[in-house]
């Protein structure tokens, strides 16, 4: 088994849940926010020493919830800061992006760390689309065609011309180029239509938004099906899935600590997003009514109001002592079939100081006893 790091950077000071999304920065202080960002990179630092295999950093605007609007500016620092953990840039909205500029800079990136860059090659949450301004209807296609493009970026040796639906060049030819060739790439694959286009790009599929474990294994079991068509086999670890985590000496201090800082999370940081996501999800995030009323579906069980214990049974997290974790991660694995869990370990309001508590944890007392699952 696989293990990643995963840090939101949220913001954990918001005094009051907020009405609107996007949600007033007026609350924001930067003084503070210096030093939250040295504490968050610190932590993702530390991850190394505590045998992860990867770290990721991501993308998201004009929220409270993750404060990382660029993944690659946090991974540039982690190329130099950290020596062999893979950096897994699992932000760069593509659909929202410059497919040139995350070519070059994730090319930056795997050769700066030396070949340890993981691609993500994401779509986005819905909601980053009101942000943005882009129309959702026309995410997936713009999202193919970056892909494609960025691809070609790293594997052309000459300059060469682009002219498709979305995106026109008229010569293209980055430097640097990447040291792996091609990079390995991550795509989310939380739908079915999502989870086919991971598979056909012979990407590693990713969930992060688990509800429940029978919706989450149906979509490995379409990645892995699909994948068999088109003529390859996923290794188990390419085959990823995200866990809120939480580690602490006894079940009793876990539980109570991450109640409270999931209930900020959840009822203060989330809540106008996830009013925001609904709409998205009106305007044609999904090109299949079946897939907009399963995330739809998947979204109203996450942000219910759940016991700790609930969510533990749904697969949405991992929490307790380092026993009850080690035995959670094992049901996970036999029911799921994945090789890769990106634990998010930092959420809400959590204290930097619990976070790299149970980091310590992991690295102990649950990772030699997971390692080879």
């Amino acid at each position: 088994m696989k293990f990643g790091f995963f840090n939101l950077m949220p913001w954990p000071h918001y005094p009051e849940p907020p009405r609107v999304y996007p949600t007033p920065n007026k609350d924001y202080d930067p003084v503070v926010g210096q030093q939250l960002y040295h504490d968050y990179i610190d932590l993702l630092v530390h991850a190394e020493a505590c045998g992860f295999d990867w770290v990721a950093c991501n993308e998201h605007h004009f929220s409270p919830y993750g404060t990382m609007a660029n993944c690659n500016l946090i991974g540039s620092i982690l190329a130099r800061e950290t020596k062999t953990i893979g950096l897994a840039m699992v932000g760069n909205l593509l659909p929202l992006s410059n497919p040139i500029r995350v070519a070059e800079e994730y090319a930056m990136i795997d050769v700066m760390s030396g070949g340890r860059l993981i691609a993500g090659f994401m779509r986005g949450v819905p909601h980053e689309y009101i942000a943005y301004n882009s129309p959702p209807g026309e995410s997936r296609s713009r999202q193919k065609e970056a892909a494609e493009l960025i691809m070609k970026c790293w594997s052309e040796p000459e300059p060469f011309g682009w002219e498709g639906e979305h995106f026109q060049f008229r010569s293209i030819s980055i430097w640097p180029r990447p040291i792996q060739q091609p990079p390995r790439v991550l795509m989310s694959a939380s739908n079915e239509e999502s989870a086919v286009f991971a598979a056909q790009s012979r990407a590693i599929m990713a969930m992060g938004l688990i509800s429940d474990m029978k919706l989450a294994r149906a979509n490995v079991d379409i990645y892995r099906q699909t994948a068999n068509e088109a003529g390859w086999d996923p290794a188990d670890d390419q085959v990823l899935m995200g866990a809120s985590t939480c580690i602490c000496e006894t079940d009793e201090e876990a539980h109570e600590v991450f109640a409270r800082a999931l209930d900020y999370f959840h009822g203060t940081l989330m809540k106008p997003t996830y009013d925001a996501l609904k709409l998205v999800l009106q305007a044609g995030y999904f090109n299949k009514q079946k897939a907009g009323a399963s995330y739809d579906s998947r979204l109203d069980k996450v942000a219910a109001k759940k016991t700790i214990q609930e969510m533990i049974d749904a697969g949405s997290i991992f929490c307790g002592s380092p026993k009850s974790v080690v035995e959670q991660i094992k049901r996970f694995k036999s029911e799921l079939g994945c090789g890769g869990i990106n634990m998010s370990m930092q959420i809400g309001n959590l204290p930097v100081a619990t976070v790299r508590k149970g980091m310590d944890l992991f690295r102990d007392q649950v990772l030699p006893q997971v390692r080879d699952l």
